[in-house]
């Protein structure tokens, strides 16, 4: 796993641009702590950073390769799980192989199939290709949106790389955001606009997209999309399905030289992974390790919710006694968390889901004492209907974002001479132009529509701020962790299932959790599904108000351009408790919401942003 960077301009030289390359790469340093590499011609810069998990020698990069006379050069970061498919299909037409890295497999994938390749692909990835011949440059994302790729254009030249941070380091790139974004940041925040990056003028490659830079055209367009299909199975062989994709994708992404081990919280995603990748660990003589987070002091203030009915921990024992792995237990406390709060917002390059972030961040940082790779359960809710407003009719209806569903909340923090921001209209705006994308069949019933409809907007807005979340805070720590519920085949035979099969027996998940026995115990199988472990301790909040009152008290904090400083006192001074509705998705609520808004200012002040209103 690894970062990269190029700056591309067909119409002048820049080959004197190689130390803007050279700071845009250092920014990456954490992504690909390992090694470091340049390709520099007249027109195109590019520069990697490497973090080593699949052949070392072989798999060093920029790589060129030749094919017939004709010149190829790619910076690739991600991970190819149907490499072996691909190698064989490839060799078929003819192409030979010096290593048996995946990055080989990809640059022969386009010589072969051109920009049709990434139809070709199931993995992560983020990649760019300069084809000489041509004179064009392909960059392209995956499917999911797993890894990131963001560009700019300053003065004609194009500027592309794996972090927001990366654009930031070319000096010409100004550091702004304008009521555009600051509208975003507080009617959507922390989920970001598909193909947008809060930032004036950077902008992302949404998931699923390529962008194709050629002298005097830059042509985006979007490669796959989830269709519509009839569903012909019964429920008995859509169980047997589930569980055959799943197991393959699990298997297909233990590979890798270094050492891997997965994230067990004891919930049922996670102890799907677990489970079958200890077995498959046993059958090779080796034992898995597993690992869980908690909080200190957090089993004495827990109290269950509608979100949160149950806590983890004990679970967490119960499966790995069952798969006997070799089981750690990562304790947070308190103060540390929150001093991660900056940390967190550094890895995003913004404001994101507060102690969410940080201490997912904290956790990643442990692990990689001893690992360098990590499987983890993001998507299934998502592609699963895990969530209550799959199951919950008033939110499953709901005419709006259902994860983000209090705009009034939400401007009520804005100040005085911001009140003017388009907040409902945008909201309203982009959860049309999403239901607008979504495809459906003839005939559908009521509920078999509406579940196309929030499945879809689950995939294309809150699975990709989970994804974008844990690919940020786990390459801050040199972490490559890899998420086998986004496998492509699993999202896509998803998507197509009836409502009443998706959620077999009537409840959430229920498919999935059908398709899971005789893998997990039964008592894992159908707890009550509860979401990644937030502490409770006021010990927390405590902190989080003292940061917040001491952001309010300094006069030249940034956010006090942007927020009602009265409001905000109120929600601080009742510890959160006077804000009752979650901010975003299930768990950033009050303490939460302070967290994000100390975000906020950490992030204005770090980045110095100049704010355009």
């Amino acid at each position: 796993m690894c970062g990269i960077a190029g700056l591309v301009n067909f119409n002048q030289n820049i080959v004197e641009d190689k130390v803007i390359l050279e700071k845009m790469v250092s920014t990456l340093q954490r992504r690909g702590p390992d090694s470091l590499g340049y390709y520099v011609s007249t027109n195109v810069l590019l520069g990697h950073r490497r973090l080593i998990v699949v052949d070392p020698e072989g798999g060093v990069q920029p790589m060129t390769k030749m094919f017939q006379g004709k010149k190829f050069t790619i910076v690739y970061n991600g991970e190819l799980y149907n490499t072996e498919d691909l190698r064989k299909k490839l060799k078929k037409e003819g192409f030979e192989f010096d290593s048996y890295s995946d990055t080989e497999v990809l640059i022969t994938a386009y010589i072969c199939w051109g920009k049709e390749c990434v139809n070709k692909l199931n993995g992560i990835f983020a990649f760019g290709i300069y084809d000489e011949n041509k004179n064009e440059v392909f960059l392209a994302r995956d499917q999911m949106g797993v890894k990131p790729l963001f560009y700019a254009i300053c003065d004609g030249t194009i500027v592309f790389g794996s972090e927001i941070k990366t654009i930031l380091a070319n000096p010409k790139i100004k550091r702004e955001i304008d009521k555009e974004g600051l509208t975003e940041l507080f009617a959507l925040g922390p989920a970001v606009i598909p193909g947008s990056a809060v930032y004036k003028n950077i902008k992302e490659v949404a998931p699923a997209n390529c962008l194709l830079i050629s002298k005097g055209n830059i042509n985006l367009w979007e490669y796959w999309k989830v269709e519509a299909k009839e569903f012909k199975e019964t429920p008995e062989e859509a169980i047997l399905h589930v569980r055959e994709l799943l197991v393959d994708a699990i298997k297909r992404q233990l590979i890798g030289d270094v050492p891997l081990c997965t994230f067990l919280s004891g919930g049922l995603d996670s102890s799907a992974i677990s489970a079958i990748a200890a077995n498959e660990f046993k059958n090779q003589g080796k034992i898995l390790t597993t690992y869980s987070i908690d909080y200190e002091d957090n089993d004495k203030y827990f109290k269950s919710s509608l979100f949160q009915p149950t806590s983890d921990e004990y679970w967490a024992e119960v499966m790995a006694k069952f798969i006997e792995s070799n089981h750690k237990r990562i304790l947070l406390n308190h103060s540390d968390l929150a001093d991660a709060l900056k940390d967190s917002v550094i890895a995003r390059d913004l404001p994101g889901m507060a102690d969410i972030d940080s201490s997912l961040l904290l956790f990643c940082k442990e692990i990689r004492k001893d690992f360098i790779v990590g499987l983890s359960g993001e998507c299934a809710d998502e592609i699963f209907a895990g969530y209550p407003w799959f199951t919950n009719d008033e939110m499953f209806y709901l005419d709006t974002f259902p994860w983000s569903r209090f705009a009034t909340d939400r401007k009520a923090i804005i100040n005085e001479n911001l009140k003017g921001l388009p907040i409902e209209e945008l909201i309203k705006y982009q959860y049309e132009k999403t239901l607008s994308e979504v495809p459906h069949l003839d005939g559908e019933s009521i509920r078999d529509y509406r579940m196309r409809e929030v499945s879809y907007m689950n995939l294309k807005w809150f699975m990709v701020n989970l994804l974008t979340r844990k690919d940020r805070v786990s390459m801050y720590n040199s972490l490559e962790v890899r998420v086998p519920f986004a496998d492509v085949r699993l999202v896509e035979y998803a998507f197509n299932l009836p409502a009443d099969v998706k959620l077999y027996k009537g409840r959430e998940k229920g498919l999935l959790r059908a398709a899971l026995e005789g893998i997990l115990p039964k008592d894992i199988i159908y707890r009550k599904k509860s979401p990644y472990p937030k502490t409770h301790n006021p010990v927390y909040t405590d902190i989080v108000c003292k940061m917040m009152n001491d952001i309010l008290d300094k006069k030249s904090s940034p956010i006090h351009e942007i927020i009602d400083d009265k409001t905000v006192k109120e929600i601080v001074n009742s510890k959160g408790t006077s804000y009752k509705s979650p901010w975003y998705g299930q768990l950033m609520t009050g303490p939460q919401l302070i967290a994000y808004l100390v975000q906020v200012n950490i992030w204005l002040e770090e980045y110095n942003i100049n704010i355009l209103i």
